[in-house]
């Protein structure tokens, strides 16, 4: 294996959001990740977005195993606990108490092994009263008073997809937390419980803009700051054929520079600062761009520093030259996959590759990480 993590071993009880996730995120960069999944004839029936999906396809599955195991059998439960006692992280998403039901809370499993970084992924954290309450990640966007910010002046909250809470609030900060808490083993041999929080995680992600709030610099009204899309030079706009171009043209220079492409005539227009003028110079600015396709205003201000991007989509992005040459996306077995990051130049991520289908024996894992039958 390759990578920053190779030799790091994980267990991960297999859950939904951040768990698949973080688990990517490890075998990315070269752990040896082991998921518990229950066995066929345990198996929950949920209706959710991802009935259809296949394992084969299940990007957030690559690089790891999977093992079967009924968690409610003795014999299942002293399995899994056996493993623990090779492993370097044991991550769970459950609701809190259902690990110490199942004997598998932090005591009993910590008890096997004193370096273990024990990983708890939930929404609400493992404390407060909505702490075993049911959630998905726009409730947590919500809770952490996020959500609330992302609107247009006059329209509904619009939940970023699950990228928010599951994913940077959860996988990628409960990957930070786990790299922090691997270097503190690595120097005490002790190992933590991580309470990784999606609420919490939010919430730290606001840090910029409870700054801008004391300073008086960012207003609580939706749609009326400099970044969610109240100003006219930091939003999208549609071409005459239908596409968008983002325009992040903050800066006096770059916004000079994005105003003097749009045309001849936009001299006279409003100061970039006139706030009373940006309605005015919005509808300038979407009717300059309405007079051509997005690939004709991608020709115009490419190479310049007006802060203008075409507004790709996936299939578009995968192809784009910039993605292309860094090779951000790569296809494998016909599914698109983002590639490993960030980059590392003395130990690189593993490359990606198909996920695994089906479940290996529990007595493979136990002889490649060398803890017997």
């Amino acid at each position: 294996m390759t990578g920053p993590l190779a030799g790091v071993r994980a267990l991960v009880l297999a859950g939904m959001g951040p768990v698949p996730y973080v688990s990517m995120l490890l075998a990315d960069m070269g752990a040896d990740v082991v998921r518990v999944v229950r066995p066929p004839n345990r198996s929950a029936r949920a209706l959710s977005q991802t009935d259809g999906l296949t394992e084969d396809v299940d990007v957030v599955n690559r690089g790891v195993d999977a093992v079967a195991v009924d968690l409610k059998d003795p014999a299942g439960r002293e399995r899994v606990l056996r493993l623990a006692e090779a492993a370097d992280i044991f991550i769970e998403g459950y609701r809190p108490g259902v690990t110490e039901r199942l004997g598998l809370g932090p005591d009993e499993v910590m008890t096997r092994n004193e370096r273990l970084v024990y990983v708890r992924l939930t929404g609400y954290g493992q404390t407060g009263p909505r702490s075993r309450v049911a959630g998905h990640d726009i409730n947590y966007v919500a809770q952490s008073g996020v959500l609330h910010a992302m609107a247009r002046s006059d329209s509904a909250p619009r939940p970023p997809i699950n990228l928010l809470g599951d994913y940077a609030a959860g996988g990628a900060m409960g990957a930070y937390g786990i790299a922090c808490a691997l270097v503190s083993a690595a120097r005490t041999g002790r190992g933590q419980v991580i309470d990784a929080a999606m609420v919490d995680g939010v919430a730290a992600l606001t840090a910029k803009l409870q700054g801008l709030r004391a300073a008086g610099l960012y207003s609580d009204d939706p749609g009326t700051n400099f970044l969610d899309s109240g100003a006219p030079f930091y939003d999208t706009y549609r071409c005459t054929d239908g596409g968008y171009i983002a325009v992040g043209a903050l800066e006096p220079d770059f916004y000079r520079e994005f105003v003097s492409r749009l045309g001849p005539d936009t001299a006279d227009w409003p100061d970039q600062n006139d706030r009373a003028s940006w309605p005015h110079l919005r509808k300038l600015i979407g009717d300059a761009i309405e007079r051509r396709t997005r690939d004709e205003w991608e020709k115009v201000f490419a190479g310049t520093d007006a802060c203008v991007t075409p507004v790709l989509t996936f299939d578009e992005a995968a192809v784009d030259p910039h993605n292309t040459q860094r090779g951000v996306y790569r296809t494998v077995g016909g599914v698109l996959h983002p590639m490993p990051a960030p980059r590392f130049s003395g130990t690189p991520a593993r490359e990606p590759e198909i996920p695994r289908v089906g479940t290996v024996a529990t007595e493979e894992v136990a002889s490649r990480w060398g803890v017997g039958a």
